[in-house]
């Protein structure tokens, strides 16, 4: 079954708190977006003033850092179930996070943008050591862009490299598309606008999962 998970993307803490509150109160899964303003142009709240919900949620969170490896201790005394990274930042960088992040229980996610290619050697053997990968079709810390379907065709690439790794998308879900990448291999449709900006969260949600 794919799962609905409501984006939180915010630049003060405010946005934040009322985004968050709002996903738990109907979501099983959260997926929230963390920004350096290097990597992404935009900037999350400092991680030591940030806080992850309680109870029987998934907690995962997208680390859009040049520099992911020097904020993994503040990362992990969050809480979260799944941290995913970009492969395009810092090449050292990457690499150490992963070497240390498989020490623990927390599950590894990686993301890669448009142009980025699965097939790509470095991405490939990034893929085959991840738990979960995140086609994003969207701008980088902000919600609201357009979905680009064709880069459904990563999904197939992802699967022959890993058979066994969890799918997510982000970036333009809605209503009118929200079947097809379902139906395209997607395990996790990660929605911003369409639940966040929705007149009536709660009821955009349970339409999207109907859908």
């Amino acid at each position: 079954m794919t799962i609905i998970s409501p984006t939180v993307t915010a630049c003060d803490l405010h946005d934040y708190r009322a985004q968050m509150e709002q996903a738990v109160s109907f979501a099983e899964c959260v997926h929230v977006d963390l920004m350096d303003g290097i990597f992404a142009v935009t900037k999350s709240p400092d991680i030591e003033t940030l806080w992850l919900p309680t109870g029987n949620i998934r907690k995962d969170m997208h680390v859009m850092f040049q520099h992911p490896f020097h904020q993994l201790k503040k990362l992990l005394s969050l809480g979260p179930d799944m941290i995913i990274i970009q492969v395009e930042a810092d090449k050292e960088s990457v690499d150490n996070f992963i070497k240390h992040i498989k020490k623990t229980r927390v599950r590894l996610g990686v993301a890669l943008l448009a142009p980025t290619r699965p097939t790509d050697p470095r991405v490939a053997g990034l893929i085959k050591k991840s738990d979960y990968v995140l086609i994003f079709s969207g701008h980088l810390g902000f919600q609201g862009s357009k979905a680009d379907l064709g880069l459904l065709s990563k999904v197939s690439e992802i699967k022959s490299i890993n058979p066994k790794v969890e799918i997510g998308w982000d970036g333009g879900i809605c209503l009118e598309n929200a079947k097809k990448l379902a139906e395209g291999g997607v395990n996790v449709l990660n929605i911003g606008g369409a639940i966040q900006k929705s007149s009536n969260p709660a009821e955009s949600y349970t339409k999207l999962k109907e859908a």
